[in-house]
């Protein structure tokens, strides 16, 4: 099959030209996110594979039904950047890659859970530069802390079991409840409990109409003092102007988060000899307790392996015609 890779990141193209060997696709790649300016590159295409950074609004996907596209396909869990109802529209259909490695996003949790609370990162500076003293660095013991989790699919539950591993409370919020989860200890709660009891809360629920700025002042208002925040999901779940408001009252006490909000056309770049023209992210960074990492909560060798086999799986199963079990399909 023909396809089209946008927003390719060098690392990707070397994993799919390593296990494309076996399905055996025609593979175009682009450095360029698929959008309205770039939709012409698609000419002559069967299929595009498209990642985050991708947007493809009803005129994307109109542009690219005429060009004769019949597949979209996500090296990514989340879909909303696809308008799926328009791609229905033109009869094109929507896949991705439902679930590859929840450890490895829940790992990355933790590690900004550890890492704001011990300060490991500003350490590993000041330790460089000869400073061995221990002047604001106290941390807190994760043991007995009350942990909320805000949705306990996949991702949810892994973080849940390591937390648990640590001794905390776990206390969780989803519209599906599940029971594996209460026969290990985890108690669901409703989400203004969780938001008024947790010590920590972690974001591990899909991006949509309804979860939009699921956090914002409202809910801020409902924490306790000095929280710690932690969101490796979707940057829309949170309002970033009430998150700085937050931080600056000290409601907040801590914020890591691996997205954000206006990350487009942000993370997976490198502005280190420009100016980031974001004043948001900028205030952000100015903050000692905020802990800001690109996106790279699924970046682990076994999670990249498995997005790009399922990923060109997806590409030969609409090829042969089979039962295309990682369609998305909207009720």
């Amino acid at each position: 099959m023909k396809i089209a890779v946008f927003s390719t990141q060098s690392y990707e193209q070397a994993y799919l030209d390593r296990l494309n060997i076996d399905f055996k696709h025609d593979l175009t790649y682009f450095e360029a996110s698929l959008n309205a300016n770039t939709t012409n590159l698609a000419e002559g295409f069967e299929g595009v594979c498209v990642f985050v950074s991708d947007k493809l609004n009803e005129k994307v996907i109109e542009k690219l039904a005429k060009l004769g596209v019949k597949l979209i396909d996500l090296r990514s869990a989340g879909f909303n950047n696809i308008d799926i109802q328009a791609a229905k529209k033109y009869n094109i259909k929507v896949l991705r890659v439902p679930a590859y490695s929840p450890q490895a996003v829940a790992e990355h949790a933790i590690a900004l859970i550890l890492t704001l609370n011990r300060k490991t990162h500003k350490v590993y500076n000041r330790v460089r530069e000869g400073d061995f003293s221990l002047d604001n660095l106290l941390g807190f013991n994760l043991y007995q802390k009350t942990v909320g989790v805000i949705g306990t699919g996949k991702i949810g539950a892994v973080f849940c079991k390591i937390m648990l591993g640590f001794g905390c409370k776990i206390i969780a919020y989803d519209l599906v409840e599940s029971e594996n989860l209460k026969a290990i200890g985890v108690e669901y709660q409703s989400f203004d409990e969780v938001l008024k009891n947790a010590d920590i809360i972690s974001l591990h629920c899909p991006l949509t109409e309804k979860s939009h700025h699921l956090l914002d002042a409202t809910a801020f208002d409902k924490m306790k003092e000095g929280v710690m925040l932690i969101n490796t999901s979707r940057g829309g779940l949170i309002k970033t102007e009430d998150v700085i408001i937050a931080l600056k009252s000290k409601k907040l006490g801590y914020l890591g988060i691996d997205v954000y909000e206006q990350e487009d056309g942000l993370f997976f770049k490198d502005f280190s000899e420009t100016i980031i023209q974001d004043d948001i992210i900028e205030r952000l960074m100015a903050f000692h307790n905020v802990l800001i990492t690109p996106h790279q909560g699924f970046f682990t060798k076994e999670a990249v392996e498995q997005i790009m086999k399922i990923t060109l799986k997806n590409f030969t199963d609409f090829e042969q015609g089979l039962v295309l079990e990682n369609e998305v399909v909207m009720s």
